[in-house]
């Protein structure tokens, strides 16, 4: 029995050695693999000929837990042509999805309108909540061009709530968290744009925000 004992616990650590060994051998490609994705998204929402700047790099860290929906740092991607500051990429979050946590990222322009959202990621319903990814809906395009007026914009709801944007069938909740968090981060975007703008660029600094 000792003897048994003995030959499982090394096969455990030897188990837990290969693992970490993996991990570590592996985390430099996957992390250059989210920093492409995460670019891809990027340039999918602010152009290449709208920015002449380093979009990834040019990024600031803050934390506004009732805009963004997280007590964590959130990032905010600026992009500039020419030196004139033109959109704002901000990572999001809706903390009232179905399952849990929807991770957006929203930018908006100078003139606040929105030029894009796309989710980074969820853990909604596969075949109802996740209509909010794209490659499985365009229901995430109805963002585009669109405007907050004020504080309280009446249009900035599903229609169920008597707004402009369509529910899923069987699946409110999930598209109400995310046009939610959408509204809170453009206003919060217009609200502090200059702020972010000058604000120093720390998302290195302080860990990869990919």
């Amino acid at each position: 029995m000792q003897r048994n004992g003995i030959i499982l616990a090394v096969f455990a650590l030897a188990a837990i050695v290969l693992v970490m060994a993996t991990q570590w051998a592996t985390r430099d490609r996957i992390d250059a693999q989210q920093r492409n994705e995460l670019l891809n998204t990027l340039n999918a929402l602010i152009p290449p000929q709208q920015h002449d700047n380093d979009l990834y790099a040019d990024c600031t860290l803050v934390t506004a837990p009732d805009a963004l929906g997280s007590s964590q740092p959130q990032a905010v991607y600026r992009s500039r042509l020419a030196g004139v500051n033109n959109a704002l990429a901000l990572r999001t979050t809706a903390p009232d999805g179905y399952s849990g946590n929807i991770h957006l990222l929203v930018a908006v322009n100078a003139q606040g309108v929105v030029q894009g959202v796309r989710v980074l990621a969820h853990r909604e319903t596969p075949g109802l909540g996740d209509k909010i990814e794209l490659r499985r809906d365009d229901w995430i395009l109805s963002f585009d061009g669109q405007v907050v007026r004020g504080d309280n914009d009446p249009r900035w709801a599903v229609r169920r709530d008597g707004g402009m944007f369509d529910a899923f069938t069987g699946a409110t909740i999930t598209p109400r968290a995310v046009v939610n968090a959408v509204e809170r981060t453009v206003r919060y975007a217009n609200q502090q744009r200059d702020v972010l703008f000058a604000a120093p660029a720390n998302c290195q600094a302080q860990g990869d925000p990919a």
